[in-house]
């Protein structure tokens, strides 16, 4: 049975992300907060193998996260709209625990009304209202704990007897795997404001829903029966449309379907030459937004979640800089992209190089910002130390190996050299930023380091030689891959510049003078004026 796949679905201002599964009739899903929407579907989906399941993930979360919303209300709102996107008309409609009062109003507001309407853990929901079961404080630490804070919360949903927090619960659907739990905590803590105010909203309101014509299921075993019963009439789900671009500008997400599975990509801009954006290695294309938006004014700009990175697939396979190469030729194929620029930073300046060289007619310029020299005798050491082995586990340990690693890689180069004379003048970002950064890690789990490593073991000397396109080869003063400069500087051919640009634009917590400076050379470079 094939898996859960994640869409986007745009409205005016935001895009709301649905999981769909199955095919049949249609049901469609509030995934309640105790379990992420993808882990809801594929649940879903084995118990429910005759229907269209289409799971919306909530305004503020996950892939909905620019869809938050101030109200439930408010929310019902977009998730009706998304409704309509797709066409879901006489479907049945299942709530999970906390999400009733949402449900309640979502159902005001669809074209139809569902053929079932249905809840799911509502006594449990009760529970959690009766003695007042809220998320701790999750405001961004230093030391990262409100991570673990968030996943203990999320964790004691199912652990713990609802009614009495001084028990285990001794029934209940499955208890989640690690996996499960970490899908479900990285939707949630992407903005953990926004999870709390929502919980908080649904536990406040949880009394006053409307039971008239609702059914409710102790746990999802009781979903199968009851469709099977009430819902044979239902339609069957159309087909999801094509992502758009927001109608007001900025940024979009969406999914590529390549042959290694499907690709996240941000967009920005729909005029001008197209771009591929290659951010670097480890995490997600998220913390590069300020040059997405600038290089949007004047480029189709298409930024790119690496196959194991960030919310593209994790596929199984051997990963190398020409491999990722690849991937993005494909890319810039799908899309319809036949000439297209460049710009690439660190393991993203590599894969750009690889490209150029590969299909040195289809490239424009190229913008190259630290690219990857190390010696040899370097090389060996980075790849036994550099990357730790990560794991989801069950207790969230994961996340404080995350957190302290990124950390470190702010304050020292390599990481592990905790000494003076490795410190770095970068500065150790904000909490809020800190936690940016380790998110689109744990968005990668256990495949993060795929991509990035690939880094340091391609042949840059021996490609950048080959460039025959115009290209920029770059780095910030903090940049700690500066010194590759000099390097690039004597290997380049005649149409490369090398030069020392005033910071590195996507860290957090630059200058805003210097970040101007550097964007501003970007955009003159692509236009072909002096530098």
């Amino acid at each position: 049975m094939t898996r859960a796949l994640p869409h986007y679905i745009t409205l005016e201002d935001c895009q709301i992300r649905v999981w769909r599964r199955g095919s049949g009739p249609g049901l469609i899903v509030l995934p309640g907060l105790a379990l992420g929407a993808s882990v809801v579907a594929e649940r879903i989906g084995e118990a429910l193998p005759g229907r269209t399941v289409t799971v919306l993930e909530l305004p503020g979360l996950g892939g909905s996260i620019s869809a938050a919303a101030d109200t439930l209300d408010a929310a019902a709102e977009r998730l009706a709209a998304a409704c309509r996107r797709l066409h879901l008309d006489a479907c049945a409609l299942a709530a999970f625990d906390l999400t009733a009062p949402v449900a309640d109003r979502l159902v005001g507001k669809l074209d139809r009304h569902p053929v079932a309407n249905i809840r799911l853990g509502l006594d449990r929901a009760r529970a959690w209202k009766k003695r007042r079961f809220l998320p701790p404080h999750v405001t961004p630490r230093t030391d990262g704990t409100h991570l673990t804070a968030l996943w203990s919360h999320i964790r004691d949903c199912h652990v713990i007897d609802p009614s009495d927090p001084g028990l285990p619960a001794f029934e209940g659907d499955p208890l989640p795997s690690g996996d499960e739990l970490h899908a479900s905590f990285a939707a949630a803590a992407l903005s953990p404001a926004n999870f709390t105010r929502l919980w908080s909203q649904c536990l406040n309101d949880i009394e006053s829903i409307d039971a008239v014509g609702v059914v409710s299921v102790p746990h999802l075993a009781g979903l199968a029966d009851h469709l099977r019963g009430v819902a044979p009439e239902a339609e069957k789900a159309s087909s999801v449309p094509a992502t758009q671009a927001l109608s007001g500008g900025g940024i979009w997400n969406d999914y590529v379907e390549l042959s290694a599975g499907r690709l996240h990509v941000r967009r920005a801009g729909t005029r001008g030459r197209p771009m591929l954006l290659f951010p670097s290695g480890g995490g997600s294309a998220e913390t590069f937004t300020p040059v997405i938006q600038r290089l949007a004014h004047t480029h189709q700009v298409v930024a790119v979640d690496y196959f194991g990175n960030g919310e593209s697939d994790k596929p199984e396979r051997n990963v190398d800089i020409e491999t990722l190469a690849e991937d993005a030729r494909e890319l810039a194929d799908k899309l319809g992209f036949d000439s297209i620029d460049l710009w690439g930073s660190h393991t993203g300046a590599l894969i750009a190089i690889e490209l150029a060289v590969r299909h040195p007619a289809r490239i424009g310029r190229a913008v190259l910002e630290g690219p990857v020299f190390i010696s040899s005798a370097f090389q060996a050491d980075l790849l036994e130390r550099y990357f730790p082995r990560m794991t989801p586990d069950q207790w969230g340990l994961h996340l404080q190996l995350f957190w302290n690693w990124r950390r470190d890689l702010f304050m020292y180069w390599p990481w592990y050299r905790v000494d003076y004379a490795a410190a770095r003048r970068l500065g150790i970002p904000e909490p809020s930023d800190m936690h940016r950064f380790v998110m689109g890690l744990l968005q990668s789990g256990s495949h993060y380091d795929r991509a990035y490593r690939s880094a340091y073991i391609y042949r840059t000397s021996d490609r950048i030689r080959l460039l025959q396109c115009p290209s920029l080869i770059c780095a910030g003063p903090n940049d700690m891959l500066v010194d590759g400069l000099q390097e690039a500087a004597k290997l380049s051919p005649g149409n490369v510049s090398v030069m020392l640009t005033p910071t590195t634009a996507w860290w957090p917590a630059q200058k805003p003078d210097d970040v101007e400076a550097t964007l501003a050379i970007y955009e003159r470079f692509f236009a072909g004026a002096p530098l």
